[in-house]
């Protein structure tokens, strides 16, 4: 039986490795939908390539050119903010949600309450809206399929066991570009040398996440959502390889680990393909040609992204949600220039102390919470 799939973010790393992985498996899976932000040209080239039923340009002045390039191709076309939220309800087998940042939190949760079953690279909308994506969760009954390598691993790791017998969860990651220079010397990082990644090709957003290594915080509050998991038993290891892609440590002693090459096609595909780990062509891990494997335990005064997202999570409430946005838009204030590379962790402390707190909020004090955070940033004079 054919399985359809809804791509959010179609035009940005995760949305193109997807389409590979899609092409791959063959006949029995089929893109029906694709949505892009502003990247207008690569999405009409997209449709015209894959035939989807419908496609979404979310920034509205690119919305005449999609639909002129489409008219003639039976391929409806929706834009803006509500049409991307529209399209995420439409009927399909999967969304997978690979948009970037804050904007991905309410097209998960709309495909959610639609009864839809989401393969979530978008760890920014458990970060933000964890309670409410999981209670919606609960009522429509649809389900998530980690994307990001490290919870695919776990996710694995957990098949065929009870989380009574959990101990902890450990997240690994590469440590980044910085792991080793002189801390001193922070202040100085240009954009260029944070996005040097030594290991993985992704979007600027997420490279800069892991120079400072926020996304491993980011993860620490996403595997807590996605497991029911508390933060005091998800520990981060810093292992350079990027082979081993996260464990799971049992309360006998045992621990299971996945391991794999960098390679995002292969979480995208298991999440696509689940239960079932379908052949394919990527690149395999060869043990003989990675044979050191390397542990170290990371530096909280080096990075202190991580507190700050530990921090957020035992806080709860709107601390998450500020934690997110705050780092998202000073990551894009450091790439324009306007901060230091150490301004980044100064502005998140600084916004989640400084915001009005609330213990429970819901969608719309969420929303309010992202205008007042990126307001407080962009206003943030170091």
């Amino acid at each position: 039986m054919e399985k359809t799939i809804s791509i959010l973010g179609s035009t940005g790393s995760i949305g193109t490795n997807a389409i590979q992985v899609v092409h791959a498996l063959g006949k029995e899976y089929q893109i029906d939908y694709l949505s892009a932000n502003t990247n207008a040209d690569k999405l009409i080239e997209q449709a015209l390539t894959l035939r989807p039923k419908a496609v979404c340009i979310a920034d509205e002045p690119y919305a005449d050119k999609v639909t002129a390039a489409l008219q003639s191709e039976s391929i409806e076309v929706f834009s803006g903010r509500d049409g991307l939220l529209e399209l995420a309800s439409q009927k399909a087998d999967v969304v997978l949600n690979g948009l970037v940042g804050s904007s991905g939190m309410e097209p998960t949760l709309a495909a959610i309450e639609s009864g839809i079953d989401v393969a979530l690279s978008n760890k920014e909308s458990l970060v933000m809206a964890g309670k409410l994506i999981q209670e919606a969760k609960a009522k429509s009954g649809s389900k998530i399929f980690p994307v990001d390598s490290e919870h695919s691993a776990i996710w694995q790791c957990l098949t065929g066991e009870t989380m009574d017998d959990v101990k902890k969860l450990i997240l690994t990651g590469s440590g980044g570009p910085f792991r080793e220079r002189d801390v001193k010397t922070f202040s100085t990082i240009t954009a260029d040398e944070a996005l040097d990644h030594p290991n993985w090709e992704m979007g600027k957003k997420i490279t800069i996440d892991s120079a400072t290594m926020m996304n491993k915080g980011l993860e620490v509050i996403e595997a807590h959502w996605l497991f029911n998991v508390n933060a005091d038993d998800i520990e981060i290891i810093i292992h350079p390889q990027s082979i081993v892609h996260s464990m799971v440590e049992f309360s006998d002693g045992s621990v299971k680990a996945q391991l794999g090459v960098p390679d995002m096609k292969i979480p995208i595909q298991y999440a696509l393909t689940y239960p079932h780990h379908a052949p394919s062509n990527w690149e395999s891990l060869d043990l003989l040609t990675n044979s050191e494997l390397t542990f170290h335990a990371p530096d909280f005064e080096r990075f202190p992204c991580i507190q700050l997202a530990y921090d957020a999570l035992k806080n709860g409430g709107t601390y998450p949600a500020v934690l997110n946005v705050a780092n998202e838009e000073a990551v894009y204030r450091f790439l324009d220039g306007s901060i230091s590379f150490t301004d980044i962790p100064r502005i998140i402390e600084s916004a989640c102390a400084s915001h009005e707190y609330s213990d429970d909020p819901g969608l719309d004090l969420i929303l309010q919470i992202e205008r007042w955070t990126k307001e407080f940033v962009v206003n943030f004079r170091p």
